[in-house]
């Protein structure tokens, strides 16, 4: 009985599924920025290209978080 009660909490659980969220943003953001950064430092040679390629990497980032959030968040916003 209280295995239920533990699961739909933790199905319900706002706070966890937003540090969640949170937690993988920073992680891809700064992943992925610092790829781009990399892939800047080696494949181009002008500072306006390499900061192109560091724009991207984090929007790569930004795009993925949110797919990713919205797939986690989506029992809390149909409810």
């Amino acid at each position: 009985m209280e295995e239920n009660k533990e699961s739909a909490a933790s199905k319900y659980d706002m706070n966890a599924k937003w540090d969640e969220c949170i937690d993988l943003s920073l992680r891809r953001f700064v992943y992925s920025s610092l790829a781009g950064a990399f892939g800047g430092l080696i494949f181009f040679r002008s500072p306006v290209t390499r900061w192109a390629s560091v724009a991207f990497g984090a929007g790569v980032g930004i795009g993925s978080t949110y797919t990713d959030c919205s797939s986690i968040l989506v029992d809390i916003l149909q409810s």
